[in-house]
Order: C-alpha cells, then structure tokens, then sequence
C-alpha cells in the first residue's frame, strides 16, 4: 500500500490506506475472536489479510470504504457462526477504526498537493516579478514614479505569499497530528469496545444463573440433585474465571478512557484553541504539551530528558510557541537515529529565557548548515518534507525579538539554540544561573 498517489486521479484504496495502519487494527479484530481479516480493493483485490477463511457455519460480515463518494474497497471479518454477535461488534468497531485513519490519510494527503500547488504558484509570481523589473530597469528615467510604486506592489504580494506558505505548513503539520492522534486513540478505543463486549457475555450468563438461584431456592427443600445441577451449570458459564476477570475488565476499560481523554486534553492544550489572543505562556508547560503530541513520533528505543529550570512567564501567542517547538523536536525525532536521545534545556540569563534542543542524531554537515532555515530548503526525500518548518520556527521567535541557532557537525548531533527575550517589567525575581 505504499504506491505514490497523485490527487487529481481515480482514488485507489492501497495509495491512501496503509498496510501496517489496517494490518494492526485486523490483529486487534482477531485478538476479540476473528478468525480472519481482510481489506479488499473495489475490484476485490485483498490487499492484506490475516488467518484462513473458516469453512461450515460462518459468521461473515463485508463493509464498504467510500472515497469521493465511490466504493474504494471493503472490510471483511469473518469467524464461527456461534460468536455473530461478538464478531458483528468487532467487524464494526474495525470498520470505524479503518474508516477513520482512510479519511485522516486522504485529508493529509489533499493538505500536501495544496500545500504543493501554492509553492509553485508563487515560484511563477516570483519569475513575473523578475521580468517585469528587468523592463522597468531600461525605461527608468521615464518611468521612475511608475516602477517604484510597482516595486511596492509587488514586495506587498510577495509578504502576501509568504504569510500563505507559513499557514499551509501549519496546516500540514495539522494534518500529520491528525494521522498520529487518530492512531494513539484507535488503540486504547480497541481494548474498550472488547471489555465492554465481554462484559455483556459475562453479564448474560451471571443473570441466568441468578434466576436458576432464585428458582431451586424458592422451593421448600434443595435436593442434591438441584445442588448437583447448580455446580454443573456454575462450571459451565466458567463463573469463577469471570468474576475474577470482571475487576480486570473495568480497571482496563477506565485505563483506556483516561488514556483518551488525555489525548484529547493534550491536543486541545498545544493548540490553545481557546486562546484567540497573546498570553503569559509557561514556556516549560508548551514543551510538555507539545512532547505529548508527538508522542506516536517517538521511537520506541528514544529516550527524552528534560532539564528544566524555572522560568517567568513569557507573553506570546502560546499555539506559535508551541508550533516552533513542534518543527525543532518533529526534525530531530526524524533523523532515523537508533538510540536516538533528545536533551531539552530550559535556563533564564540576563533577562532571556534560553531553551536547548540536543540530540545524538546524525548531525548536519558543514555545508549546508547555514542555509537550514531559508524556506523551501531540506534534506528530506521528495515528498517527505516542505522545507518550510524551521523557517516558520525562526519567523516566529524572531518576530518576539528573539534569536534561533544550531549548533552541529556531522556525525556528533545538533543542538537548537532558541533566545527570548523577557519582559522584565513582569518578570518576577529568579535566581540566575551561576
């Protein structure tokens, strides 16, 4: 499933949805009881599977993907004709979750060719502007007034098609959040929709062998024959397996519901949603907040420390910060560094709050190192990066006054150097490093 797609022609299923996304969510299906798992194309190519198609009584259920309101292809569960109810709620629960990362995948992948096409429309802006400068330069005496109300003109689009580029890479790092957000939630959703569902079965059976009590007890005497027949169907519903299984159910459910509303509470906080206006931001809380976004980004032999330091409020629009901290720690996470490990340092000297990015990456040769931050600039495979995030990072600590550097050689990792400036009228007293 990892075809190169082109928006603008017929939507495949395989170019948008890909084959680890749908193979852990059909693991997941055959966790809850499926004994096979399937993601079908619209010609009915399966495109990933798990198990053998079971023979005799079959429980089968068939779902279909729409991509721009065509059928892209399909969802098949299928399992023992004995567990349709169970297997019913699985193939649901995996249809939404697939359903779900289909549309995060497609809208990415629309926020990229937009993203694409304003480049090469400003590109074709910038070539215009160039020509025309080259003709006004041989009529200059003539047109003097003219060419340098042109001049204004054309610097006022130019800033115009900037301020465009920084939000679409704003909007692609939207729609990169959105994929590993989904992701992060699937799992712990997963895990909820089998307890539930074992509890119902549980539930079921712990009823009936409440009325069977309530019917043998009602009755004068309680033969051994009625006792006899109460241990057999007591050891027939496995009732001691699911009384001691019940706490473990709910204590796992209530893990993965918290779980979830922390993924939410975090994404909520690094976007400040409810901020439309600058605030006093605790730059260490927009690190935190920001690290627990990315966390799907981090490899799973990482290491992150923090070394913090108290800092005094810092008055900003707190969804810039956090979006220049995003591109400083998503470019490190993505070096593909075994054993990577990130240090993140925070200090307040002379009246300037100094944060640190290091880590033990592959470095940045010499030189390129000084062009890092022009626009439109990686060193990314095509179709991997814009080239556009540490430039937006060093537009919105400089428009605070501040400064931002990198330190590195290649082999031995790099270090991000962010200066802001304080408002010391506000600034409350803090001990300085010594």
């Amino acid at each position: 499933m990892d075809n190169e797609y082109i928006i603008g022609s017929d939507v495949k299923l395989k170019d948008v949805l890909r084959e680890a996304d749908a193979m852990q969510l059909l693991q997941n299906a055959a966790k809850a009881g499926a004994s096979y798992g399937a993601v079908e194309d619209a010609e009915g190519e399966i495109l990933c599977h798990f198990g053998p198609s079971p023979d005799g009584h079959v429980f089968n259920i068939k779902k279909p993907f729409y991509l721009e309101g065509e059928i892209a292809g399909y969802v098949v569960i299928k399992g023992d004709g004995a567990n349709g109810p169970v297997l019913k709620a699985v193939g649901e629960a995996a249809y939404d979750a697939l359903n779900i990362v289909l549309k995060s995948n497609h809208r990415s992948l629309l926020a990229t060719e937009t993203h694409r096409t304003v480049i090469n429309r400003s590109y074709e802006e910038l070539l215009q502007t160039c020509n025309m400068l080259k003709e006004s330069e041989i009529k200059y005496r003539d047109l003097a007034e003219n060419l340098e109300r042109q001049v204004s003109r054309r610097n006022e689009e130019l800033k115009q098609a900037h301020a465009k580029l920084l939000h679409q890479e704003k909007i692609v790092s939207i729609g990169q959040l959105a994929a590993g957000i989904a992701h992060e939630i699937n799992n712990p959703l997963g895990y909820i929709l089998s307890n539930i569902n074992t509890l119902k079965q549980y539930s079921a059976k712990m009823k009936e062998m409440l009325a069977f009590f309530r019917d043998t007890l009602s009755k004068t005497e309680v033969s051994d024959a009625d006792r006899e027949a109460a241990n057999r169907k007591w050891l027939q519903y496995k009732l001691d397996h699911v009384l001691s299984d019940v706490d473990d159910l709910i204590r796992e459910s209530i893990g993965g519901a918290e779980r979830v509303k922390k993924i939410v509470s975090d994404l909520r906080g690094f976007s400040h949603i409810d901020e439309t206006h600058k605030a006093d931001a605790d730059i260490n809380a927009e690190i935190d907040r920001t690290l627990s976004v990315l966390a799907h980004e981090i490899p799973g032999d990482a290491g992150v420390v923090r070394d913090y330091r108290p800092l005094p409020p810092f008055t900003c629009d707190p969804a810039g910060i956090c979006q220049a901290f995003f591109n400083i720690i998503l470019n490190s996470l993505q070096t593909g560094k075994e054993g990577l490990k990130l240090v993140i340092e925070t200090r307040c000297v002379d009246d300037h709050i100094i944060i640190l990015f290091s880590d033990n990456g592959p470095g940045i040769p010499e030189k390129i190192i000084n062009r890092i931050f022009d626009p439109f600039f990686t060193t990314k495979e095509v179709g991997k990066g814009t080239g556009m995030g540490l430039n937006v990072t060093h537009e919105i600590v400089t428009s605070y006054g501040g400064t931002v550097n990198v330190e590195s050689r290649a082999g031995e990792g790099a270090t991000f150097i962010i200066t802001l400036p304080v408002n010391t009228k506000q600034k409350p007293q803090i001990k300085k490093e010594e």
